[in-house]
């Protein structure tokens, strides 16, 4: 193990921690918002539009995302559609994301008794107002688990980016091995910074399930 070879190369991995990071964020807001929106739909059982978003939901959670990324960058510049390394990365994570919390927002919001529903109505509220105010932070609450394991799920998906020649921290391990054959060295820094990137989502994400549950919020 050449500390001072792993030393030389943290600048190399600090830049691709960045964009990692940059693109998997980016990926999971858009994946939280289709999830909602998703979710919604279905638990409204809006015509057609359910049955779309239901096809949606299948086809992105039962297929690869480094096919959907393949797809995206490469099939879709054939029909006149081109769109940068980045946001190919952005959006094939977004979508494969909002497949899963879909179905975590949609659980959350089944999990919800009737019964609040009703008594909200009974106070007068409208049907929108029941569902921002009473429905959607219960659900999101009961949500937390799920969603956690998603997120956690997306961020460690960015690493088949480097199919697409993007500089993420698997492209830049590859590189660098195949340049220098300093495989162990390498790999040492990848398994590091994929911690730096995940383990403190892990333990926020287990501090807030336990407060929320010590609250009981949503029960």
């Amino acid at each position: 193990m050449d500390f001072a070879v792993m030393k030389a190369y943290l600048p190399r991995f600090w830049d691709a921690l960045l964009l990692t990071l940059k693109i998997g964020w980016q990926g999971v807001a858009l994946a939280l918002v289709l999830g909602v929106a998703c979710a919604v739909v279905v638990h409204w059982k809006i015509p057609v539009l359910r049955q779309i978003v239901g096809g949606y939901i299948e086809l992105f959670r039962n297929t690869p995302l480094l096919v959907q990324l393949f797809f995206i960058y490469f099939a879709l510049p054939k029909i006149g559609i081109r769109i940068s390394a980045e946001a190919c990365g952005t959006l094939g994570l977004g979508l494969l994301g909002g497949a899963y919390m879909a179905e975590t927002f949609r659980s959350g919001l089944e999990n919800i008794a009737p019964i609040q529903t009703e008594s909200a109505q009974s106070l007068g509220m409208s049907k929108a107002q029941v569902f921002g105010y009473v429905i959607l932070p219960q659900a999101i609450s009961s949500s937390v688990p799920g969603l956690l394991a998603n997120l956690i799920f997306l961020l460690k998906e960015t690493s088949v980016f480097s199919t697409i020649s993007l500089m993420d921290l698997m492209f830049t391990a590859k590189d660098l091995i195949g340049m220098y054959a300093k495989t162990i060295e390498c790999l040492t820094l990848l398994v590091i910074f994929y911690l730096v990137m995940l383990l403190p989502v892990s333990i926020l994400g287990s501090i807030l399930e336990r407060r929320l549950r010590y609250a009981e919020f949503g029960n």
